[in-house]
């Protein structure tokens, strides 16, 4: 598929994805979802793509979310399933592979709840964060206002939600919504250092952490230590079970095939 709002690359074990909407400081509308549906289902299913860093394309903005404008032009009209797939990853969307958000910019919105449906949160130091939605008439409903009492104090999440204030990402990141805080200049190379020192442990050691640690999340601990996962059985089932201790014995480093 050849796309218009977005690029994506591989190189080596990343895939690239980058909104390229900077005229509108990469705010979504639905056709640039469709197409970030699309790149995130090609990660997925790609067996030789194993971490992702999502950006966005210039030094203002990672995305602001919502295209207000196209949304104020068409009305109620032709947005169902807009919400759904906002942005491709942020609802109804199942992948156990590593996901970073390297954010340039503004994250405000929608684009706050696709780098919140990331798993690791890397930003630039000028950046900021936040739910406006409430201030047009909207609410936060890609998984904003689930995400955000999941990832910072509730009574700071109910602040932020209810006067729809935006903060500075130094205050973001001493909260723990995210990662790590860096110059603009350093920071897709911030992310590939994260995505790389992923793709040292066992891929599908790390696709088991993820589906463990997100779906055991909400349930009592001892339900969530005894259920089954499907990424758990397959990385006990795989040649990099016996890889990592052979590997470990033999003073080496491993040679992980996902297999």
């Amino acid at each position: 598929m050849s796309y218009e709002f977005i690029t994506y690359e591989k190189k080596g074990r990343i895939a690239y994805v980058t909104i390229n909407r900077p005229e509108r400081l990469n705010a979504l509308h639905p056709p640039a979802n469709a197409e970030l549906y699309h790149a995130f289902s090609a990660f997925r299913d790609d067996p030789d793509a194993w971490v992702a860093i999502l950006t966005g394309i210039g030094e203002r903005a990672f995305s602001a979310g919502n295209d207000l404008r196209y949304t104020a032009e068409r009305g109620r009209r032709d947005r169902s399933g807009e919400i759904a797939r906002f942005g491709g990853i942020t609802s109804n969307f199942e992948c156990w592979k590593p996901i970073i958000a390297a954010v340039n910019g503004y994250a405000l919105g929608g684009g706050l709840e696709l780098a919140m449906a990331c798993d690791i949160i890397i930003a630039a130091d000028h950046a900021e964060v936040g739910l406006p939605e409430p201030r047009v008439g909207l609410i936060a409903g890609a998984g904003g206002v689930h995400r955000l009492p999941r990832h910072v104090p509730y009574k700071i999440a109910m602040g932020m939600l209810l006067t729809a204030r935006r903060i500075p990402v130094q205050e973001a990141y001493r909260l723990g919504l995210v990662n790590e805080v860096v110059p603009l200049a350093d920071l897709m190379a911030t992310a590939e250092r994260w995505a790389n020192e992923i793709l040292e442990v066992a891929p599908l050691s790390a696709r088991a952490s993820k589906q463990m640690a997100t779906s055991g999340y909400d349930w009592p601990l001892d339900i969530a230590l005894n259920r089954t996962y499907s990424e758990q059985l397959k990385a006990a089932a795989s040649d990099d079970f016996v890889e990592g201790p052979l590997a470990f014995s033999e003073k080496r480093k491993p040679n992980w095939t996902a297999s």
